[in-house]
């Protein structure tokens, strides 16, 4: 794929907002989506459109066909040893509560579940839910004060034996950088179970989930060029099994009487009801556009770039950024002095630059940094040094209006 045409894939781009070109730089709450994707969802609604698994006609079995090959895709892209380890949810949210409903009856009052203290609420909330269940007790991991994970306060929390593990892979506020691997091979030595949220990883790098190690891996297909909707639950067989449904009925069963249900096989058992299909099939043309990538050259691109961000938005004076690393992946965090965030971002939106502004839902990294909230500027394949050049510009321009 030729990197000087890849931009015109995405439609959205092509707009302006009052007489400005739009300049998006939000992918890390939602990625835009190429042609490919919109055409391959608008292909199955129009000559395919038919549940999956439960009928006898060609359209069935069509659609099956397409949706089954989503998941050995899958399969292949972020290296799972089979494919009954992909599960198919409505996105991050859903695949973390599967897991964390799912756990329930393995937790024990007064077991230890370890949380990442820049983490997203989803990654947050359903552990929560899980200790009020069972009366497990939980704990962030803090911080150092370059916003990076403290790994000698980590360590120390491993000799009380946790039973979860719950981390992002990449901070969806920051863009930092977690040494997954690294923490989920001291945390299964400690004899806890792992999640890793990489709803910001995956568009940004190559997953390897049994390099990584980790026993779950969560993703959402909107923030990799794919359709919102639509999530994935990776999980290693054995402890993909043991979870209790989080939804039952419909595909998931294998025989139901009015006396007992006996529930299907995986990865079915996990997936109730009738599947979001068109995502699915939306997610597999993400999946294509993503390998027909350079990806070394896409990394290295969005690297430059990132570095770029982050010193173009120093250069202009009293902005400050949060967490700002030369390894941070896709997001830049930053407030301009004391302005408040949402006055710097309608202030951008009128001149056409799409940032997000508030807390990111990641409240309690909030807490820590004492911010109600900050401004924060991401990249994607798309993104160019126009788009950055735009947004400076702009910047300079807001600060000359407030300050």
């Amino acid at each position: 794929m030729v990197l000087s045409t890849l931009r015109s894939q995405f439609p959205t781009l092509e707009q302006s907002n009052d007489g400005y070109p739009l300049c998006y730089l939000d992918t890390a709450a939602t990625s835009q989506k190429p042609q490919s994707v919109i055409d391959a969802m608008a292909h199955y609604y129009r000559f395919d459109n038919a549940n999956v698994h439960r009928a006898a006609h060609q359209l069935s079995a069509r659609a099956t066909s397409q949706y089954e090959a989503v998941r050995d895709k899958l399969r292949q892209f972020i290296n799972a040893s089979q494919r009954e380890e992909i599960i198919f949810t409505h996105g991050t949210t859903e695949s973390i509560n599967t897991v964390a409903n799912g756990l329930t009856a393995q937790i024990t009052p007064g077991s230890l579940i370890l949380i990442d203290s820049a983490a997203h609420h989803a990654n947050i909330v359903p552990w929560q839910e899980l200790a009020k269940r069972t009366g497990a007790v939980i704990k962030p991991i803090p911080l150092t004060k370059d916003c990076r994970l403290d790994i000698n306060a980590f360590e120390a929390l491993l000799t009380e034996k946790p039973s979860i593990l719950a981390l992002s892979h990449v901070s969806n506020a920051l863009g930092t950088l977690n040494p997954v691997k690294e923490l989920v091979a001291k945390a299964k030595q400690a004899g806890a179970i792992t999640l890793v949220d990489g709803a910001q990883a995956i568009a940004h790098m190559i997953v390897d989930v049994q390099s990584i190690d980790c026993d779950f891996y969560v993703f959402s297909g909107h923030k990799m060029y794919g359709p919102t909707g639509i999530g994935v639950l990776y999980g290693r067989f054995k402890q993909l099994d043991s979870l209790s449904p989080l939804m039952t009925g419909g595909e998931m069963i294998k025989s139901v009487s009015f006396e007992a249900t006996e529930f299907n096989q995986l990865p079915n058992r996990l997936e109730a009801g009738t599947p979001p299909i068109a995502e699915v099939i939306g997610l597999g043309a993400a999946i294509d556009f993503i390998q027909a990538l350079p990806t070394a050259e896409i990394h290295t691109k969005e690297q430059k770039l990132l570095t770029y961000l982050q010193d173009e938005l120093e250069n202009i004076g009293d902005v400050v950024l949060y967490g700002a690393h030369k390894d941070n992946i896709g997001a830049v965090a930053f407030n301009l002095a004391d302005e408040h965030h949402q006055d710097v971002g309608i202030l951008l939106d009128q001149q056409g630059i799409a940032v997000r502004c508030g807390h990111h839902c990641a409240m309690p990294l909030m807490q820590t940094l004492g911010l109600k909230g900050c401004c924060r500027a991401s990249i994607g394949v798309y993104t160019n040094k126009a788009d950055i050049d735009n947004f400076i510009n702009a910047m300079k321009s807001v600060k000359a209006l407030l300050l």
